[in-house]
């Protein structure tokens, strides 16, 4: 019988740590998040024989759900996954339990600590616990205080605290809630997650740049001379429209995701492969980072806010006609900024993020772009010769491209560019694990390398402080610029960067 071919990049695969016997505490369980993100990750870590058979999941929310009603909803809203996966199901739903729990009243959580013990006894979980606080950001500190309150926390090498993003609203609110959770456990104890960390490009990162030699030595600001990152989306608020007046596309998606992303992108090696290692260095460059101009920030950051657009087949409407929006609202989709690196590596090379709602296309990119040739022997074809640029794909058809010249066809001596693609899922002939899937296993196993430290978090806001200083001491010099749904941004982005002399990738 001939040998069965297999894709050679895909040897080792799914020689994955496996998550030792634990519960799972999730609050706010009866909420969107649980069902749409928290379930189906855990699940597929069930179907990829990550979790142990002494496993547990305990959902909390002030909903009086049982255990039937709970695993039946959870059923329900998991369709068609598990279709394809029934005895799967069955037998994973069997640790799936139910408490009735207001983490503001005292009694709730000395019933919680008994109910714990019981699954304890019944899932032989062994005392590991992960709390999950899927709860509105403004429980965060009192939730931290209630679990610690109750001694839920008092085992440092048993429990741990995981917190959903936002943490914070600005510097100090920021500050503040590093205080109280630090007074509630151990740093090692808090997991502060970013879903973007959990993605397998944003952490491909930090291999594509230490495992191969061919990238480091040109990864700095004699070979660069500029740096993208863009987190595009084609939807529009949909039904998060009470959240998002309040924060705006700049604490939504730049503070926290584009941040980290550039903290990757920009980061020194760490000395080895560790958690505090790597987390060290990112937090160093937070630290170096500025706003291009931190003294006028309204001269290197463009806000704008969508218009209605779309066809008469998918029409779209502008923001301010959302169902909850303020129709007076100045609250930003869009926001680009411009920042600088004051270290040796990056020094005086620009860092443009930028990120909307309603844009044409759906996608996150890193865009490096080389300098110059210092001499141009060649004519170009089409145009002028065009920079080398390195793209690393976040979502979707995650991979990277390599864009360089070649001599184009013919007896001339003209380039012309050309790009050189790798696609995880051709290469590897499986799609990437959806991010919660790899940011609650790594909770669960203590691994802190993907979580945000406080440190972190705090230079995070403190980069973005003169902004959010200025939107309330001067808004008249912030102005929220209209742009066309489906398009890519306001017209003042694209001179954000034409004062450089530069475009924005169109991919």
């Amino acid at each position: 019988m001939a040998a069965t071919l297999t894709n050679p990049l895909r040897v080792g695969l799914r020689q994955e740590r496996v998550i030792p016997p634990q519960c799972l505490i999730v609050f706010g369980a009866s909420g969107d998040l649980t069902h749409r993100k928290l379930i189906p990750a855990l699940f597929e870590l069930f179907l990829q024989r990550r979790l142990p058979s002494e496993f547990a999941v305990l959902g909390c929310a002030r909903r009086p759900w049982s255990d039937e009603i709970f695993r039946q909803t959870m059923a329900e809203r998991l369709q068609p996954a598990i279709a394809a996966h029934p005895q799967s199901w069955e037998q994973f739903s069997q640790g799936l339990f139910y408490e009735p729990v207001d983490l503001q009243q005292p009694e709730h959580l000395v019933r919680l600590a008994q109910r714990l013990e019981q699954v304890d006894r019944q899932r032989a979980t062994r005392g590991e616990r992960t709390f999950y606080l899927s709860v509105s950001p403004a429980f965060y500190g009192s939730g931290a205080r209630a679990l610690a309150g109750a001694g839920l926390l008092a085992d440092r090498q048993r429990s741990r605290l995981v917190i959903e993003k936002p943490f914070g609203t600005d510097y100090a609110s920021a500050q503040q809630l590093n205080r109280v959770v630090r007074s509630c456990g151990q740093e090692n104890q808090i997991f502060r997650i970013d879903h973007y960390l959990g993605k397998e490009t944003v952490q491909n990162i930090m291999v594509l740049r230490f495992a191969n030699s061919i990238f480091e030595p040109l990864w700095n600001r004699n070979h660069i001379s500029s740096v993208q990152i863009t987190a595009a989306e084609t939807v529009g608020v949909e039904q998060r429209a009470s959240y998002y007046e309040q924060s705006g596309a700049l604490k939504d998606m730049v503070q926290n995701h584009l941040t980290q992303m550039l903290a990757l992108t920009a980061m020194e090696p760490p000395g080895r492969f560790e958690p505090e290692s790597i987390r060290n260095e990112k937090a160093k460059v937070l630290q170096a980072a500025h706003l291009a101009s931190p003294e006028q920030p309204w001269t290197c950051c463009v806000r704008g806010q969508y218009g209605s657009g779309g066809t008469a087949e998918r029409p779209m409407a502008s923001y301010r006609h959302e169902p909850g929006v303020d129709p007076h609202s100045t609250t930003e989709t869009y926001v680009a900024v411009k920042l600088f690196i004051d270290n040796w590596r990056w020094q005086g090379v620009p860092f443009y993020l930028r990120t909307g709602k309603h844009l044409a296309k759906r996608l996150s990119e890193v865009t490096l772009t080389f300098r110059d040739a210092p001499v141009r022997l060649f004519d170009a074809a089409a145009g002028g010769v065009s920079a080398n640029q390195f793209v690393i794909r976040i979502q979707p058809n995650e991979g990277a491209t390599f864009r360089f010249e070649v001599k184009a066809p013919g007896s001339g001596m003209r380039s012309r560019p050309i790009s050189m693609n790798f696609s995880y899922d051709d290469s590897f002939g499986e799609p990437s694990d959806e991010g919660y899937v790899r940011l609650l296993a790594d909770a669960m196993l203590g691994d802190p390398t993907l979580f945000t430290r406080s440190d972190e978090v705090e230079a995070a806001w403190r980069l973005y402080t003169p902004i959010l200083e200025g939107l309330k001491q001067s808004p008249d010099k912030f102005p929220a610029y209209p742009y066309e749904a489906g398009t890519w941004g306001p017209a003042e982005s694209d001179e954000l960067l034409a004062r450089d002399g530069l475009l924005w990738r169109r991919p």
